[in-house]
Order: structure tokens, then C-alpha cells, then sequence
């Protein structure tokens, strides 16, 4: 899942999004509301993390014009500020949660977990799609009860089909869902992944299975197990 962190302070910054990127998340850092308002018009983000204390801007500010262009993307404050009113002023504005610096790692990838539980915007803490299932808070995948061994990549992707799990995703989606402003990304590297990826459910013998709609883009569905190998087969190719 993709987040968007709005953080002036560098050094907090950068081991935020470290810290993040270990627990499952693609991240983009900017420093400034100007640069966060860049980033939020050009991509998608499955939740923004916002300081208010921005060196341009205060951050409510940039909420309220988020807001007021009704976009629902989920926003979690995150600011030394620990007054009540701070915190109802910011909630009322339409943020979706608050979180007091300093504050531990730990609760804030739990808080945005919850955050994209809710409705509309992810599924629960346990994806299933037949006998594949994935513990999105432990960051585990496993087949029939049986963990399945898959990268780091592997697992986000995994994550974010069977949160669309029946409906196709783009193959522009996986890439802006899976990597950040900063990375490369070369021309083959989601067809690249969805290979491995495939290959690893088939060979566990999981009942759900990748699809590939050429053109199109990809769909996580689940397949009989009895015709699992034969369907891996043909959209293999």
C-alpha cells in the first residue's frame, strides 16, 4: 500500500519512512506542503501521514484544500501539537486520526492499518481468496495453514491484488501502489514480479491464482485445485 508522508523534519522523516518501507509500505517523503500538493496531484496514495508544523503552510491548511476537493484519501495527523482543540480542529477538518509526537513505530503502522480496514478503503486484517491467505499485520502469506515463503515485493503485491481480489488492476496501479517517486522501476519489472509470484502459489498449490489480461491489466481469482496447474500454465505463457 502506498503512503504519502508530509514530514519537515528530516531526520524524523527518514526513519518514519524506513521504518514504514520495513513494515510493508511503499512510502514518498516530501518536506513541504508545495511538494505534497505535487505529489497528491499526480498519484494516488492509499493514505497520507501529515505533519502540521510545514515549513510553507500550516498543515491543516493543505487537509482543509484535500478535503475540500473531496478527495477521501484516509490523513493522519501526526504533530507535537497535544491540545484538545489542536486535535478537534484537525479531526473536524476531515482528518481520520491523530497521533502525538513522539510516538512509538509500532502504533503508528497500527493506526494506519486500521485506517485502511475501514470501508472503503481496504479489506481486513486476514485477506483470503481460497486456500491463500495473508495476515496483513503479521506479514504472513500462507496456503491451506502452510506459510508461504515470498519477498518482501512479493508480499506487498500479494497484499494489494487480494485487497482487489475479483478485479482487475492495472498494471500502472501495481507499479504506483508498489513503488515510490524515488525508485526505478524498469519496463518489465510488474510482469517480472507477477511471474515469480505465480510460480510460488502454483508450486504451493494454492486455489487462487493470477491472471493476466493482456493489455488490460492483472486479476487475483480463485481457481478449482484440480485445474490450478493447467490455469498456471496457460496464463504463464
Amino acid at each position: 500500500m502506498r503512503l504519502l508522508l508530509i514530514e519537515d523534519n528530516r531526520r524524523l522523516a527518514a526513519l518514519t519512512a524506513e521504518g514504514l518501507g520495513k513494515a510493508g509500505f511503499a512510502v514518498d517523503l516530501v518536506h513541504s506542503a508545495e511538494d505534497a500538493s505535487a505529489a497528491l496531484a499526480v498519484a494516488g496514495f492509499d493514505a497520507v501521514l501529515l505533519d502540521l508544523g510545514l515549513p510553507d503552510a500550516d498543515g491543516l491548511t493543505l487537509l482543509s484544500a484535500l478535503r475540500a476537493r473531496t478527495d477521501a484519501t484516509p490523513v493522519l495527523i501526526l504533530t507535537a501539537r497535544d491540545g484538545v482543540d489542536d486535535r478537534v480542529k484537525g479531526l473536524n477538518l476531515g482528518a481520520d486520526d491523530y497521533l502525538v509526537k513522539p510516538f512509538a513505530l509500532e502504533e503508528l503502522v497500527a493506526r494506519i492499518r486500521a485506517l485502511l480496514r475501514r470501508p472503503g478503503a481496504a479489506l481486513g486484517m486476514v485477506l483470503q481468496q481460497g486456500n491463500l491467505a495473508f495476515d496483513s499485520a503479521a506479514r504472513l502469506a500462507s496456503v491451506a495453514g502452510k506459510p508461504l515463503d515470498l519477498s518482501r515485493r512479493e508480499l506487498d503485491a500479494l497484499e494489494l491484488l487480494l485487497r482487489r481480489a475479483g478485479r482487475v488492476v492495472s498494471k500502472a496501479a501495481l507499479e504506483n501502489g508498489l513503488y515510490g517517486f524515488g525508485e526505478e522501476v524498469g519496463s518489465n519489472a510488474v510482469e517480472v514480479l507477477i511471474h515469480r509470484l505465480r510460480k510460488r502459489l502454483l508450486a504451493a498449490g494454492a486455489t487462487a491464482g493470477v491472471q493476466t489480461l493482456r493489455g488490460i491489466g492483472y486479476i487475483l481469482t480463485e481457481v478449482p485445485a484440480e485445474k490450478g496447474a493447467e490455469a498456471g500454465a496457460e496464463i504463464g505463457q
